[in-house]
Formats: structure tokens, sequence, C-alpha cells
């Protein structure tokens, strides 16, 4: 353990602000129909607001609710074609967006995916489950379900005290273990729910 690594904790840092939530994330998207076929007809994002795009009028400008009032929105082109290759970036780029399903939901999941004759991988991450597949763009999107309830509004907490956890017991990454004894130890109810099994994904880490 690096004695100098800066705290991971679920306090407020000293800073000149804090924010209050992720308000949204924007992409640039290829065109609409089929920036609406992956994101409202096969994932289920209910599109709640198109208008111009407020900089360049002649592009638009789609918001999805991602299940929770919270918004991606994407910024498509009629004259755009959707490139479904792997997208590679450097320093700067978007890695992959992750958004949450129901775990009770999660083979209905990886059914309408196989319907759809869109490939993906689904990992065991140790404190939750992950699926990863492509959008119509080759962006990678993860969606994420946990191995027990966590409320929102004590995730943070939840996190940082399985953090604590696993670094005094010597392990590299947080655990289902790790987040069963924060869930305990934070008085709040360590009922797993029933995911399929599935390999760690771990490249390098032991």
């Amino acid at each position: 353990m690096n004695d100098d690594a800066p705290p991971v904790t679920a306090d407020r840092p000293d800073s000149p602000f804090h924010t209050t939530g992720t308000d949204h994330v924007t992409v640039w998207g290829s065109n609409e129909a089929d920036t609406l076929a992956f994101y409202r007809d096969l994932l289920g994002m209910s599109l709640v607001l198109r208008q111009p795009n407020l900089d360049d009028p002649s592009q638009t400008h789609l918001f999805f609710d991602t299940g929770d009032g919270r918004i991606v929105t994407f910024f498509v082109s009629d004259d755009r074609d959707s490139n479904p290759q792997p997208q590679r970036s450097g320093v700067g780029g978007v890695h992959h967006l992750s958004f949450g399903v129901d775990p009770e939901r999660f083979g209905e999941v990886m059914a309408a995916l196989d319907d759809d004759g869109r490939g993906y991988n689904v990992f065991d991450r140790g404190i939750f489950h992950s699926l990863y597949t492509r959008d119509n763009n080759g962006l990678v999107i993860e969606l994420a379900t946990d191995k027990y309830a966590i409320p929102d509004d004590r995730r943070g907490e939840v996190l940082a005290t399985a953090q604590r956890i696993r670094e005094e017991e010597g392990a590299d990454y947080a655990e289902e273990e790790h987040l069963a004894a924060a869930l305990e130890e934070l008085g709040l109810p360590a009922e797993p729910h029933d995911l399929p099994d599935a390999a760690s994904g771990v490249g390098g880490v032991e």
C-alpha cells in the first residue's frame, strides 16, 4: 500500500465548491434513427427532449432519461452514417458509458441482446456484475447491476467502507465479501441478488 496515495473516503473534499450529481453526458452521435433504435428501442431509455443543438442548429440534440432522471444526450445529424467499428481513443477520450439494469432482469437483458444479434461479454467484477456491448457507433456500453441493494444516497459511503475493508485485508481489488462486510458495518441489509456465474475479466491483477 502506497502511504502517499490520496485517501479514499465518502467525506466531501475541502474544495471551493461541490457538485450535486451528474447532470448529463453528451456524445457525438451519428443519425437520429440509429440512435433511437439502440438507446430507446433496445436499452429502453425514454426520449424526453428533442431540439436543435444550440451551438450548431444544423444538428439535432436528443435527450434520453437513463432510468432515474439522469440524462444522456446525443448530437445527431441525418447525413452521418453509424460506424459500428470499435472506437480507439487516447488520453481524454471516453472509454465507455455505464448504465444500471435491474438485477432481477439480467437474464432478460442478455436475451434481448441475443435477439438483436448484438455481441456482449459478462464479467463478475467483484462488487457488481457487468455486461459489455457496443452501440451503433462502436462506443463501449456497460450494463451494470449491483450484487446487493445499495441505497443511492449512501452509495459513496458503502463503496468507501468496502475500500477500507479490502485494504485492511490486503486484497488487490474490492470483492463481494468486502461489499457485504461494508453493508453490515453500516447497518444495511446484505442480501445478495441471484446473478449468473461469470469470469472476473481481471487482467494482470491477482
